[in-house]
């Protein structure tokens, strides 16, 4: 649906926790960054060849960090681990439901900063091999400037320096717009998590309500059918027996009507996560309106890096052909100069004679 979107960050790992940062004050003190448990994901940016661990709390970004190479996931007790964001200058701790999922999320965090170490390495081997090629590759000679051509070589690597600039400021917008749609995207997943747990629940909230409904009757017809035989038996009156049976009757009834409440308060909880249920679903389609609007965005400007890219490739052409007409200025002035110098040595030759 989202082409652009397939094509940038992709989570491939999520799980639920309650997030904390360290207390910048005293550096021993945990801070919750959620009132709640959050869903925190790992990212892979295939353009940037980056892996990145996000968590969206409302509507902000409560974790945004870059894995590195040299972080290190500490288990600090059964359900708790934390790690230290040097960027950011801060530490993070998550808090587990169980003690399997912080085993999960902590061989993730392994499996994820071993693969940005190796993207690194490939990334350095890459930038190694094109320094290389810089330095064997034959300088250009430099360009003598006359009277004249100075004025537009100046002026197109004038236009130049513009358009790159304007580039550089384009492509930081549209940077900026992919976190935006980053945290959408995040925002977005944990919808899309919480809604199929509530689709589950909500469907086997239903294939157990009209059990209970048939159960529920069933009670009430075995609790009218007992009441009436209490009212039949207090009519016929009746000595020991009657009334260790009126007894057992009672009781029986009341058990009956205490079971009766239960599934009341049941089904009024049933009823409560169904509107839970559509309120999240609203929540997912606005979700999905603001991530379409970004996208719309990031078209734009990605729109604009293209025109913008071809005004700098023709005043790259531009500033090679008045290349081409400066050196052969430079040429034709070389010629004149070396006829003059040799009508200069025949004026002196005629001179002296």
């Amino acid at each position: 649906m989202f082409p652009h979107h397939r094509e940038r960050e992709q989570p491939i790992f999520s799980a639920r926790a309650h997030v904390f940062q360290i207390d910048p004050t005293t550096k021993r003190n945990w801070i919750p960054a959620s009132k709640h448990a959050v869903t925190v994901s790992f990212f892979y940016d295939a353009n940037r060849n980056v892996y990145r661990i996000i968590s969206v709390g409302g509507t902000k970004a409560i974790i945004n960090c870059t894995v590195t190479p040299s972080m290190t996931f500490t288990k600090t007790s059964q359900k708790f681990g934390q790690w230290a964001d040097s960027r950011a200058n801060t530490v993070y701790g998550l808090g587990f439901a169980t003690e399997q999922q912080l085993h999960q999320f902590s061989d993730k965090f392994k499996e994820v900063k071993d693969a940005a170490r190796l993207a690194r390495e490939k990334s350095q081997d890459k930038e190694l091999a094109n320094t290389a090629l810089n330095i064997a590759a034959p300088q250009s000679p430099p360009v003598m400037c006359v009277n004249g051509p100075e004025d537009k070589l100046f002026r197109s690597q004038s236009a130049d320096i513009t358009l790159s600039s304007e580039k550089e400021r384009i492509k930081k917008m549209l940077s900026e717009g992919s976190i935006c749609e980053m945290n959408l995207e995040a925002e977005l997943f944990t919808l899309q998590d919480s809604n199929s747990k509530l689709v589950a629940a909500l469907h086997e909230a239903n294939a157990n309500v009209e059990q209970w409904k048939k159960q529920l009757a069933a009670y009430q017809e075995e609790t009218d059918r007992l009441r009436d035989q209490v009212a039949e038996l207090e009519a016929h009156g009746g000595q020991g027996p009657s009334d260790l049976l009126k007894d057992e009757l009672t009781q029986s009834l009341e058990e009956l009507e205490a079971l009766l409440k239960a599934k009341d308060e049941e089904i009024h909880i049933l009823q409560s996560k169904k509107a839970e249920y559509h309120e999240m679903e609203h929540e997912r389609d606005e979700a999905i309106h603001r991530l379409r609007e970004t996208e719309m965005r990031n078209s734009e400007l990605e729109r604009r890096i293209q025109n913008s890219e071809q005004n700098l490739n023709n005043s790259l052409e531009e500033r090679d052909r008045m290349d081409s007409e400066i050196q052969r200025a430079i040429e034709i002035l070389d010629i004149k100069i070396f006829d003059l110098n040799d009508l200069r040595q025949s004026l002196v030759k005629l001179i002296d004679k």
